[in-house]
């Protein structure tokens, strides 16, 4: 991500000084004294990749509010909080996932519950649900507990709708988009509009930065879903095809049922019936549906750079457009 800042370099230090410091709260939360939870906490830094969540929060405050950089004095000890509780919920949500998934491999190493069985994992996942609402109490503010209860709730909502669809080679485009809102875009969406509220932004740019989140995370998880059955391993740091393997349609192969006669399909259905990723890969690329794809997020990229017209001209709303941008383009 710093990549994006080699012009800016203030806004770069404070980012860094910021992200820094919500590492810091993030892993003193999780200290503790007893060797097996300890051994965990440890694990799930490996985790921790881009911070893309909370970096949102913080850049969204930026934006929303200028003199946080003019003044040179950085943003509050709310705004990392905040900020680290935001990557608490989301590392849980990929505890759960992986358990779920029956992943064994997450940023070239080991899954929680590939190293220590399932049930450690389901526990360690609701442990970090309860450190971050723990951690969220110190902000002093209980409407972000209530926002943030909210999205958890949401989190989970999208879950169980997606459980409800595995193997459903019926799935709607509808339904798959209710549930990447849920699963994805409705914690990504909190954030940046977290971080306008906390810069006491009207309502207004609070409502518009909500939405550019929202749509930033519909993007994302498309080329995430893409990435999955069409990316390589090294770069994606866990093995390719995972949705597939867990009986998840998403966007792709849902375009690809909708544009291909029911007369042509079967060779796409044994090929899943078989998890033969490399030539599911294929029949997608000899359509156009990974294209269309691209375009589906393109368009919401497209969207959520739109809402940026609230914000005034500076650094942090040119870095939240070019953050926009990276999302599609991304390889891993």
């Amino acid at each position: 991500m710093f990549e994006l800042l080699n012009q800016r370099p203030e806004l770069a230090e404070l980012l860094r000084q910021e992200l820094d410091d919500v590492t810091s709260i993030f892993e003193e939360q999780l200290t503790s004294d007893i060797p097996a939870v300890s051994e965990l906490c440890v694990h799930i830094n490996r985790y921790r990749g881009k911070m893309l969540r909370p970096t949102l929060l913080l850049v969204s405050s930026l934006g929303c509010n200028t003199t946080y950089l003019k003044d040179k004095k950085g943003l509050t000890k709310k705004h990392r909080i905040v900020a680290a509780v935001t990557e608490m919920i989301h590392m849980a949500t990929l505890v759960h996932d992986d358990v779920l998934d029956l992943a064994q491999m997450r940023r070239n190493g080991p899954t929680i519950n590939e190293q220590n069985g399932n049930q450690t994992a389901v526990m360690f996942g609701d442990y970090l649900i309860s450190n971050a609402f723990h951690l969220c109490s110190k902000a002093g503010d209980p409407s972000i507990n209530l926002r943030l209860g909210d999205v958890t709730n949401t989190l989970c909502e999208g879950e169980l709708i997606q459980l409800s669809h595995r193997d459903d080679v019926t799935i709607s485009e509808e339904t798959y988009f209710q549930i990447i809102s849920k699963k994805t875009a409705s914690l990504i969406g909190a954030c940046c509009e977290l971080g306008a509220i906390l810069a006491g932004a009207p309502d207004n740019v609070v409502k518009a930065m909500w939405q550019f989140g929202c749509s930033l995370g519909i993007a994302f998880q498309i080329r995430d879903d893409l990435l999955d059955l069409m990316g390589e391993q090294e770069l994606l740091g866990k093995h390719p095809g995972k949705d597939m393997d867990a009986g998840e349609f998403t966007l792709p192969l849902i375009d690809y049922f909708g544009h291909t006669p029911e007369s042509q399909q079967a060779p796409m259905m044994a090929h899943l019936r078989s998890g033969d990723a490399v030539a599911v890969r294929s029949e997608l690329l000899a359509s156009r549906s990974v294209d269309r794809s691209m375009e589906r997020a393109a368009a919401f990229v497209q969207n959520a750079k739109d809402q940026l017209d609230v914000l005034d001209d500076s650094d942090a709303r040119l870095l939240l457009s070019e953050i926009a941008d990276q999302v599609i383009v991304r390889t891993s």
